[in-house]
């Protein structure tokens, strides 16, 4: 019901992502989504990819600072009012969402996204018989 996240830290500086996208380019693993949260200084790089346990090795190897995280991954029609329809859901549970993103793929929205309760969150999945996103799955997305 999980998917692997990388995680990222990314010097707000001309050259460091770069680093990590050819590093990726050369391994041949494809980026699935992603996002950049930043401050002034540095940001962090949130990472699917269709292969993140090989991603991170390489990653490492390549002197990346690295993280590895679950995250919760949601299937949901493309449709207005889809996410917010999921997050009343976990909201309801009073289940807060640390971050999310989302995007569309293949006539599908997909919500990528982090709790403070990620058995609870597994819970409401399971109840309202939502479609998650499992790691196997993610080849199938690329």
């Amino acid at each position: 019901m999980t998917i692997h996240q990388l995680s990222i830290f990314i010097e707000n500086r001309s050259g460091t992502l770069i680093k990590v996208l050819e590093a990726l380019k050369e391994a041949k693993i494809q980026i699935v989504a992603s996002t950049i949260a930043d401050t002034a200084e540095y940001g962090i790089y949130r990472l699917i990819c269709s292969e993140p346990l090989r991603a991170y090795e390489e990653l490492k190897k390549a002197g990346v600072a690295v993280a590895l995280s679950d995250v919760l991954a949601l299937e949901l029609d493309d449709e207005p009012g889809r996410a917010a329809d999921a997050v009343k859901m976990f909201s309801d549970a009073g289940i807060s969402i640390a971050y999310m993103f989302t995007f569309l793929l293949r006539g599908k929205g997909i919500m990528i996204f982090r709790t403070d309760n990620p058995d609870k969150a597994r819970e409401v999945i399971t109840l309202n018989k939502l479609k998650f996103i499992a790691e196997k799955d993610l080849s199938k997305w690329v």
